[in-house]
């Protein structure tokens, strides 16, 4: 708790002001994580302008990327803590569950007739991984641009939400 009160610059008591434990600030950080999840698909439009589907992913993927960077011991913590008790666990794949069904509706509206409804969810399921693990491989490698990883992740997704 003083590692985490330290990088919030914030004192140790006004950590336990808000959670009574490790426990409950780790649950309340999958919670938050999960709930931003559909965010990243938010993707408007401010002059009207119909977007192409590049353009789509480009910005769903800037956006997360930048989710990424400012959470990275979050996104860790998803990807690379397998600690914890039952209820840590369950919310953990709770957390990448919801990944995949948004990202299984995201699919099936871009997709139309492209991908067959039986793919759907595991298209679905490969992207979340692929994505998840290309977060990974950018957050211990911060020296590389966004940009770079950017391109990637769309030529990984292009096939499935072109």
């Amino acid at each position: 708790m003083e590692d985490i009160a330290a990088a919030a610059d914030v004192t140790k008591p006004m950590v336990y002001r808000h959670f009574e434990s490790k426990k409950e600030l780790y649950l309340a950080l999958l919670a938050r994580h999960e709930d931003d999840l559909p965010t990243f698909f938010e993707v408007v439009d401010p002059s009207g302008d119909q977007l192409s589907g590049e353009a789509i992913v480009g910005r769903i993927l800037e956006r997360w990327l930048d989710y990424v960077r400012a959470n990275a011991h979050a996104w860790a913590m998803l990807f690379r803590d397998s600690s914890g008790d039952e209820e840590i666990q369950a919310r953990r794949l709770r957390v990448s569950l919801t990944a995949r069904e948004v990202m299984a509706a995201f699919v099936a509206e871009r997709a139309g007739p492209g991908i067959p409804a039986e793919q759907v969810e595991p298209t679905a399921a490969m992207l979340t991984s692929g994505l998840a693990g290309l977060a990974m491989w950018w957050i211990d490698r911060p020296e590389v641009p966004k940009s770079v990883v950017v391109e990637v992740a769309a030529r990984m997704a292009a096939p499935a939400v072109g």
